[in-house]
């Protein structure tokens, strides 16, 4: 189900992310488990506030986990009563969508219906189709979401009275990219974003299962008024000195990009980065340039594959030949195909030959750098088309290739260290998309041709300065 425990030190840091656990507390925890954050919550609740009474509203659809939820919750409501604290609970061993998206009709009807003012999630982690039940049942809502933790949380938060707390541990990677614009409007609008917490290393969050996704905790308060936020960083949930960084809201969205990408700036020099590098003077419209994904799918085009290049064939261009910033053409004894057949139903997912500039799209996790740019010369074969397979990104004008000194310039700016940690700060995953590369800023083309010119082989240390002394 895409699910993955929480680890009882996981469960503490998003228990201790609340403001007040004191009054009458309504919980929600959707996709619950075995009641780990609900535990963690009553546990702060009793330890540090004074609640006069808790109400558990938890559901969970796995019946092996329902079992160990009650238990949890008994032993919840025996501590509760040993504070003479009055305590109530309910399981929903049904569909939390579907169970959701009723109580919100509920509310829009003006029947009485549940209600919550804290919310603590660990959501499940898997895609959801366009033509799902799932996705008909969020629309019916307005809500336009891909994955099950964007809909579980955009649907808490909307479940929430006004000044309910949120917080939940998800992926990443909805702090950029078309497919969560929605939820970035549900999360950002009309509440108070106050704390990010990112961990250091992609794996400690769940350190017994292989959870590569980089995961963020994050705290809201429903229908507040925006204001700075703390941005913490640590090496894993139970880190005893957490990095800990007050930031203007606008250092974390820019109100000028429209997409409201979420950048997590850590420390004092990220943010000397985001302001140097989000503040670069061109967009690739302004520069004339346009960011692509490779059209060659090599599996809907097998028949036309080829292992060495012949007459009729042109180069097929794979992550795999990339080397050291340039192009190695061709791989000799490779698994991949090194070309593809030139004729009329491939030529459509062609360029013409000439100088571009390419990247990975998507980086293995022990790769350092999250953007990864090849220089793509004409030399590599004298032919007058070549085809960039699907796996790539390739940077072109309006079709065309680059001019010569444009694309060296822009391959040394991609390459660069600045470049690459202002890209982290607002992906966090291995997949680098035209998207993300369209909205990053660039320098001018004077300035792309002045850095071209004092270039000729790949040199990290050469390139660093180069942007550096922009």
């Amino acid at each position: 189900m895409g699910q993955f425990m929480t680890p009882s030190a996981a469960a503490r840091l998003l228990a201790d992310m609340f403001r007040d656990l004191s009054g009458d507390i309504k919980v929600l925890d959707a996709g619950a488990g075995v009641g780990s954050l609900t535990g963690a919550l009553i546990e702060r609740a009793l330890e540090s506030f004074s609640p006069n009474t808790i109400e558990a509203n938890a559901w969970e659809l796995d019946s092996i986990l329902v079992e160990n939820l009650h238990e949890t919750l008994e032993v919840c409501e025996e501590r509760c009563q040993s504070l003479n604290v009055s305590f109530g609970s309910k399981v929903n061993s049904r569909d939390f969508i579907e169970h959701a998206v009723a109580l919100l009709k509920l509310k829009e009807s003006g029947e009485e219906t549940l209600v919550f003012n804290k919310a603590i999630l660990n959501p499940p982690y898997l895609k959801i189709s366009a033509k799902s039940k799932e996705r008909e049942l969020l629309r019916s809502v307005g809500v336009e979401a891909g994955n099950l933790y964007s809909c579980f949380v955009a649907l808490a938060i909307m479940l929430l009275e006004k000044g309910g707390e949120l917080v939940a541990i998800t992926p990443r990677s909805f702090c950029n990219g078309p497919y969560f614009n929605d939820f970035r409007r549900i999360l950002l609008s009309n509440n108070n974003l106050t704390k990010l917490h990112v961990f250091e290393s992609r794996t400690k969050a769940f350190k017994e299962d292989k959870v590569l996704q980089e995961n963020v905790v994050f705290h809201i308060v429903k229908g507040e008024e925006q204001g700075a936020v703390d941005i913490v960083s640590s090496t894993c949930a139970d880190d005893p000195k957490p990095s800990i960084r007050r930031a203007e809201f606008k250092e974390v969205v820019n109100p000028h990009n429209p997409n409201r990408f979420i950048h997590i700036v850590t420390n004092d020099e990220e943010a000397f980065i985001a302001k140097r590098i989000g503040g670069m003077p061109c967009s690739l419209e302004d520069l004339g340039i346009e960011a692509s994904t490779g059209k060659v799918v090599d599996f809907r085009t097998r028949e036309n594959l080829r292992y060495d290049m012949d007459d009729c064939s042109v180069p097929l261009i794979y992550p795999m030949h990339f080397k050291e910033g340039a192009i190695e053409f061709p791989i000799p004894n490779c698994k991949k195909p090194n070309a593809i057949l030139l004729n009329e139903s491939t030529k459509k997912l062609m360029v013409p030959n000439g100088t571009y500039v390419i990247t990975k799209r998507l980086t293995a996790k022990e790769e350092k750098r999250r953007i990864v740019a090849s220089l793509y010369s004409p030399d590599v074969a004298p032919v007058d088309y070549v085809g960039f397979e699907n796996k790539t990104n390739y940077f072109h004008s309006h079709g065309e290739p680059l001019e010569e000194d444009i694309a060296k310039g822009l391959w040394v700016y991609l390459n660069s260290t600045a470049v690459d940690k202002y890209f982290r700060q607002f992906n966090g995953h291995t997949q680098v998309n035209s998207t993300d590369l369209r909205v990053l800023r660039y320098p001018t083309k004077a300035q792309l041709r002045s850095i071209a010119q004092q270039v000729e082989l790949f040199d990290q240390v050469l390139f660093d300065q180069l942007i550096d002394s922009l």
